[in-house]
């Protein structure tokens, strides 16, 4: 594997190469000095990376593996959680190329909306009828249907799978 480095000078991205700052509170014939290259208008790039070699073991770090996390602290908690309760597919199998199997999705702390609006937005349901009508945004666990989140995916399930 080899180490690289790229360096160079290029315009200011912020200023374009003026050195002074033009923005929303700057007005009548006045600027301010450009916080990105400090004025100079020059703006000087370092990329430093390593070749790519293929994808290296995680094993000793992972058990299993999520395809997102909404916002949610996932671990065990002795006596209460493990892993799995919160969706995912272990380790070894997603290493292998598995897809993410059926209801993999967090369904104990999240509703399909909530999963989904991460997860693949397309797939987020956006019911409108008075039985599960979805909040759609906001915050999900305020939803009125929230608490009966499994009823949510009875139904997303009848609908996508």
């Amino acid at each position: 594997m080899s180490h690289h480095i790229i360096e160079f000078d290029q315009q200011c991205k912020s200023c374009k190469g003026t050195g002074l700052y033009f923005g929303l509170a700057e007005r009548d014939g006045s600027a301010v000095v450009c916080h990105t290259c400090k004025g100079t208008g020059c703006q000087h790039t370092k990329i430093e990376y390593d070749d790519f070699e293929g994808r290296k073991d995680a094993v000793k770090k992972c058990e299993r593996v999520f395809e997102t996390n909404p916002g949610i602290i996932i671990g065990k908690r002795e006596g209460e959680y493990k892993l799995s309760d919160f969706g995912g597919m272990p380790y070894k199998e997603w290493a292998l190329g598995l897809p993410f199997p059926l209801r993999s999705e967090n369904r104990k702390f999240t509703c399909p909306a909530w999963w989904y609006q991460s997860v693949d937005y397309d797939k987020k349901p956006r019911w409108k009828d008075e039985e599960r009508r979805c909040i759609g945004i906001g915050s999900f666990s305020k939803c009125k249907h929230f608490k009966e989140k499994d009823g949510c995916w009875k139904r997303w399930d009848k609908e996508n799978n």
